[in-house]
């Protein structure tokens, strides 16, 4: 909670963006975070800063049911009016569809934990929100308006399921609460094929679908599919979660659906935080100053995640918990994920964790160039981490591909375009060394003896070097 009480903004009741280059901007998911970590902390004036807060973000819901938009939130009060000439609705971009899904799930967290602290009229004002935001989310189908919002999509649709289910239910409305169950059946079909979640593998995306999960396990009714299964889900997620971590590394071995770095010690993951609260902080990959960590942002979830964490943790598997302290020793993980309709057949996935390195990939075709998310600077279907005794380094593909075949193995990772013409190419970043600051070819890469061969020339090489995490082009 320091981190987000330092940047609230007590005159506005809102949160400043904790995101760079925002010039005192307010930010408001972030907020409402804070909001339900203020009535969990419940001290000094805590609960009325909170009322504040969640009044002034339901004020300015969209509320136009003629909009694509209606029902969503604000992404920040400061912004022009979505579907105007000077603001045109650009899905994810002037408006965020999945913030139905976030300041949903943090209203139902909050109603369900602090019902004391909420008087009559605000919990009939959120319960209004909630149910035009679910209305509102029914607008979003799958590859129609620019939407993206499949059962694959896994992040938003486990929220997207509770949030329907929990307001139908307790609102009394029958066909609200059977669509949210006939949502959690789909996602649900897609998991049981071989327990893993669609989006695969993200140190970001997993922490949100883990809090989602929880909350199927903790606040659906008992004869609610998602009930039973969100559970099981969250124990099948953490199994593989306890085979794919290298608690030497401090990191997730790759493939990585969805990434915002390289190195879960240099960027704020939200599995991260889960980590933090089931073995702590040191044995986490979370530095001290969290705040000079690249998408610190995402850190202010973390009071859902602590509010949960009782139960959450409850239900982790004891060997998961032991694989989140201490490395087991070299094993080989291979296991699949399916995102329809991006995917032809399933993602073949393949891992090789040893003492102070790990290999992983992915086999796949599919449709798109950079992953289901269509998003190859968060796509990593590649990656090589290892210790160089001066931090962790990597290697990782950069997608530019839509098929690729892939083997890994002890000490080994062979990778074929199946689909490859003359022009394609083998595009690598490699992460920057403490004690070789110019590299100019794969012998001056530290800590790791790397030799290349293939149908193709190893010594042409086109190298460059990047200040920043700006997308390559």
């Amino acid at each position: 909670m320091e981190y987000l009480d330092r940047i609230y903004d007590a005159s506005a009741g809102y949160v400043y963006d904790p995101s760079a280059a925002t010039a005192l901007r307010h930010d408001t998911r972030t907020s409402v975070w804070y909001a339900v970590g203020l009535l969990a902390r419940d001290q000094d004036d805590d609960v009325a800063q909170a009322m504040t807060i969640i009044r002034n973000v339901i004020d300015a819901q969209f509320k136009d049911t003629s909009d694509q938009w209606y029902g969503d939130y604000q992404q920040f009060p400061e912004e022009p009016t979505v579907g105007t000439s000077a603001y045109p609705p650009i899905i994810y971009d002037t408006w965020d569809p999945n913030w139905r899904e976030f300041i949903g799930t943090a209203f139902i967290i909050a109603l369900e934990e602090f019902p004391h602290l909420i008087d009559a009229d605000m919990t009939q004002l959120m319960h209004a929100s909630l149910y035009n935001d679910t209305v509102g989310d029914s607008y979003r189908v799958g590859g129609v308006d620019d939407d993206n919002l499949y059962p694959s999509y896994t992040n938003p649709s486990l929220m997207r399921a509770i949030i329907t289910g929990w307001t139908g239910r307790k609102l009394g409305d029958q066909n609200m609460t059977n669509s949210g169950e006939t949502y959690a059946t789909e996602i649900i079909r897609l998991f049981d094929r071989a327990d893993t979640l669609s989006e695969f593998n993200s140190a970001t995306y997993t922490g949100v679908s883990l809090i989602a999960l929880t909350m199927w396990a903790k606040y659906a009714a008992e004869d609610s599919v998602m009930k039973g299964k969100g559970k099981e889900m969250l124990q099948d997620t953490w199994d593989t979660i306890g085979e794919l971590y290298h608690a030497g590394l401090k990191n997730l071995a790759g493939p990585w659906d969805r990434a915002y770095g390289f190195d879960m010690q240099k960027y704020f993951g939200i599995m991260s935080g889960h980590i933090w609260s089931l073995v702590g902080k040191e044995t986490s990959p979370v530095i001290d100053k969290v705040y000079m960590m690249s998408h610190n942002s995402d850190f202010s979830i973390s009071p859902l995640i602590a509010i949960l964490s009782n139960f959450h943790n409850s239900l982790v598997p004891s060997t998961a918990i032991q694989a989140l302290k201490t490395f087991p020793g070299e094993h080989m993980v291979n296991t699949s994920a399916y995102s329809i309709p991006y995917d032809s057949f399933p993602r073949q996935v393949a891992a090789w964790l040893s003492e102070g390195i790990s290999i992983g990939a992915e086999t796949f075709n599919e449709s798109v160039v950079g992953g289901p998310a269509i998003n190859p600077s968060q796509f990593n279907p590649a990656v090589i981490q290892w210790d160089t005794g001066a931090g962790i380094a990597w290697i990782t593909l950069y997608a530019t591909e839509e098929a690729l075949n892939a083997e890994v193995g002890p000490g080994y990772l062979n990778l074929t375009y199946p689909r490859g013409t003359s022009a394609s190419q083998f595009q690598f970043l490699v992460s920057p060394f403490e004690t070789q600051k110019n590299v100019a070819g794969w012998q001056d890469i530290v800590g790791l003896n790397v030799t290349v061969s293939g149908n193709m020339d190893p010594t042409t090489l086109n190298i460059s070097y990047s200040l920043s995490d700006q997308v390559i082009k």
